[in-house]
């Protein structure tokens, strides 16, 4: 079988041996540049410097392509406006250019992308431009107009797009988009991210998106407390049925969706090393004798207090949601159903002291 999975890279020992003794299933990785910046799509409040130990790391994981993140929603002016600030970016990424450890980037702001083509233009040309999660590609339409766009730079078409979580909940669209993808692009791999567990078309997304740029522009994080208070995790709290509705791909029904794509992303990278251990795993054994919230990103807050038996979802959930027409009122069976297979967890109490000898 071919390699199918596309997941995060950290830069620890031990995890990379852990993928190198799964390297035939890992198609590529995507890696944060962990430079003094912040360039990518999550916040990261500490000042990171990592990336000749990133760099020195991924060459030892010689198999899988390499995508570093540069999908923040945008940047800061000074990026724009400052040569030093843009220098510094274009140094890392000929770094790893100079290094053989990347393939491409993964970008959302186009602006930056110009920007790059522009001012280096040869680094430009030897990297493919990845369209990130976070651009929507919902129809082959938007892709189209996505690799055109692409196309007014001097960065390389990609060799995967990634589609929009919509459509894993939409399987005759999923059908149609990769089908004219393929006419149009035959070379080009499709994607469909598995294990975020965000809402279904979550209101919030875009300006989620924006707040984390912020964050990590300014240095200061709100986006817990505005999701806490306002947003997702106030909705999942007070009706948490709708984690059911999230567009989750389980490991159980991942040759489904093989049926259309070519490889399925895991995410969770700020998560740490186990947490993705355990996810790979639960996804190249197709199987999860667990808490389905074990393997999702954005519910891991949820996780130590509300059980969902993922076993106990059957065989065929993911064409049963397929067809969901999104009456929730008149319809019950997501509260229902998840009625039946979850359960609360009894409150643990975590033990700080410290052990006196």
């Amino acid at each position: 079988m071919n390699p199918f999975l596309d997941v995060p890279f950290l830069p620890e020992d031990g995890y990379v041996e852990f993928l190198n003794n799964c390297s035939g299933e890992i198609d590529c990785v995507q890696f944060s540049l962990h430079s003094g910046r912040r360039l990518d799509s999550r916040i990261q409040l500490e000042t990171l410097d990592l990336h000749e130990r990133c760099i020195e790391l991924l060459g030892r994981l010689p198999g899988p392509r390499k995508y570093g993140l540069l999908n923040s929603r945008f940047y800061g002016p000074a990026l724009f406006t400052d040569r030093q600030s843009l220098k510094s970016v274009i140094n890392i990424l000929d770094r790893c250019a100079e290094r053989g450890v990347i393939n491409g980037i993964i970008y959302c702001d186009h602006y930056l992308l110009q920007l790059l083509s522009n001012e280096a233009p040869d680094l430009a040309g030897a990297l493919e431009a990845v369209p990130g999660i976070n651009t929507l590609l919902d129809s082959y339409a938007k892709v189209e107009a996505q690799l055109g766009y692409i196309g007014e730079t001097r960065f390389r078409q990609p060799g995967k797009i990634i589609l929009d979580r919509s459509l894993n909940r939409d399987l005759d669209r999923l059908a149609d988009t990769a089908r004219r993808c393929r006419r149009s692009f035959p070379d080009l791999k499709l994607e469909l991210l598995a294990n975020e567990g965000c809402l279904a078309r979550c209101p919030f997304k875009l300006s989620h998106d924006a707040y984390i740029a912020l964050g990590n522009h300014h240095g200061q994080d709100c986006t817990y407390l505005l999701n806490r208070g306002l947003g997702c995790m106030r909705l999942v709290d007070e009706q948490p049925h709708r984690i059911l509705q999230s567009p989750f791909i389980r490991p159980e029904d991942v040759d489904l969706y093989l049926c259309h794509i070519d490889t399925i992303k895991l995410c969770g990278r700020t998560l740490g090393s186990e947490f993705l251990q355990r996810a790979i795993s639960a996804y190249l054994d197709r199987r999860y004798d667990g808490n389905l919230l074990d393997l999702l990103d954005t519910l891991q807050w949820l996780a130590p207090s509300l059980y969902v038996d993922n076993p106990s979802l059957s065989f065929d959930f993911a064409n049963m949601l397929s067809m969901c027409d999104n009456q929730c009122d008149s319809c019950g069976f997501c509260k229902d159903l998840f009625a039946s297979i979850s359960r609360p967890l009894p409150v643990r109490i975590r033990d700080n002291r410290i052990a006196v000898n």
